[in-house]
């Protein structure tokens, strides 16, 4: 059975890998974007509402879309005080916890209530956040819904593994 839902989880975790893979990509194309910015205020006096929101969209893609991605690989800021001390059975308890009882409820809140708004900027396709700007609030928004499903698969799969932790003998675990 473990090796099943261990087939599972690795699929799961498959999908916030490839996003990952792309994100951090965007990044490299986030600060080359950024320096070009800097570069033509600073050089060449030249200024573009549309480039500065540029890396604006960058920015929050990258952090919305490579939340999943962070955690899998355990890059979320964790206060470990206790945590750090416990064995690796109780370790699967506690974030067992935190997966179905605080990220899966807080998350399924957020894409309830975004939802809405989401639906409604595709709906009049909505404009720039600034006049001359890029005229696509809507992919911005979209990245509300699209961050709770990445954090929810990355959540299932971390509970799949949790759960496996747990069922194996206090020695193996």
């Amino acid at each position: 059975m473990g090796a099943g839902l261990g087939r599972i989880a690795d699929g799961l975790d498959r999908i916030n890998r490839s996003v990952g893979a792309v994100v951090m990509w965007l990044t490299l194309a986030m600060v080359l974007l950024q320096f070009a910015v800097v570069l033509l205020r600073y050089v060449f006096g030249i200024s573009s509402i549309f480039v500065n929101e540029g890396v604006l969209y960058l920015h929050a893609t990258i952090f919305m879309l490579g939340a999943g991605y962070t955690l899998l690989v355990q890059g979320h800021v964790r206060v470990d005080i206790f945590y750090a001390n416990l064995t690796p059975r109780r370790r699967a308890m506690v974030d067992l916890f935190g997966h179905l009882f605080l990220l899966a409820p807080s998350l399924v809140i957020l894409l309830y209530w975004s939802w809405p708004m989401v639906t409604r900027s595709w709906a009049i396709l909505e404009g720039p956040i600034s006049v001359g700007g890029i005229p696509a609030s809507f992919l911005l928004k979209s990245l509300v819904p699209a961050f709770c499903v990445l954090l929810l698969i990355q959540g299932a799969s971390a509970t799949i593994r949790d759960l496996i932790r747990l069922s194996e003998p206090d020695d193996a675990a």
